[in-house]
């Protein structure tokens, strides 16, 4: 699996682009502009990114040159201009791969593929694990105590997420920005949805809690079982006004 930004202002595309790359087993994060992009590009470290060229602040040629500039991360541009000169002058500022819109994600998928096999790139993400709950990018499988469990592609997208970040309570808003790629906001019922199935499949409930904690007005957090619960003390600490014995 690679880590991939997508650099694309149109939101229908740009959320199209990420469903279809997240179920050919990507991670992908996005930006809707090129000084967005650059920024995420130098602070996320992506395996590659996706760049557009028509965007809203600066064309995505500028915005190649300037991440050129500063680093080596493979680039496919991805746009509707279809011209030689065009072309020639992207590949000549760096760019690693041109593909010209519309096309299709297993078209694209193969591309990145094919970019990241000649550049030597690992696309491999190691399984991640939290407790005895083992989440495996590649495959997109999930056992919990050895036992496989079964989970729809947002569910495990969604489980995925919170693995990367054990331990860290994440926001709904973060999660609908970054799972369902909301970013303008959407219904908090959405995420609640489903964690709620995600923790039926998971064998516990919001009110006995083992791996999926909620932080009520906050979010939630994936922590392994003896963990402190968000708002509880670790082991040994006092809970304010608590004396310790004599």
């Amino acid at each position: 699996m690679a880590h991939l930004l997508v650099v694309e202002d149109d939101p229908q595309l740009r959320g199209a682009l990420v469903r279809a790359l997240r179920d050919k087993g990507h991670a992908v994060a996005t930006a809707p502009s090129g000084m967005a992009g650059l920024d995420a590009a130098m602070t996320s470290r992506p395996d590659l990114v996706v760049l557009d060229l028509g965007l809203p602040d600066v064309d995505g040629a500028q915005v190649l040159r300037m991440l050129r500039a500063v680093s080596d991360v493979p680039v496919i541009v991805a746009t509707a201009r279809d011209d030689e000169p065009e072309m020639v002058t992207v590949l000549e500022a760096g760019a690693d791969d041109y593909i010209v819109k519309p096309f299709g994600a297993a078209q694209l998928d193969a591309r990145i593929k094919a970019v990241l096999r000649r550049l030597g790139v690992a696309e491999t993400e190691e399984p991640l694990r939290v407790g005895a709950l083992a989440i495996d990018p590649a495959s997109r499988e999930v056992t919990l105590d050895e036992a496989a469990v079964d989970l729809t592609p947002r569910e495990f997208d969604l489980l995925a997420y919170l693995a990367r970040r054990p331990g860290q309570v994440v926001s709904r808003r973060e999660l609908l920005a970054e799972v369902w790629q909301q970013p303008l906001g959407g219904a908090d019922k959405t995420v609640d949805v489903h964690l709620s199935w995600l923790r039926r499949k998971l064998g516990e409930t919001a009110q006995h809690p083992r791996y999926l904690h909620t932080v009520r007005t906050v979010g939630v957090k994936l922590a392994a079982p003896g963990e402190p619960a968000p708002g509880e003390p670790a082991s040994g600490e006092q809970t304010p006004g608590e004396q310790s014995p004599a």
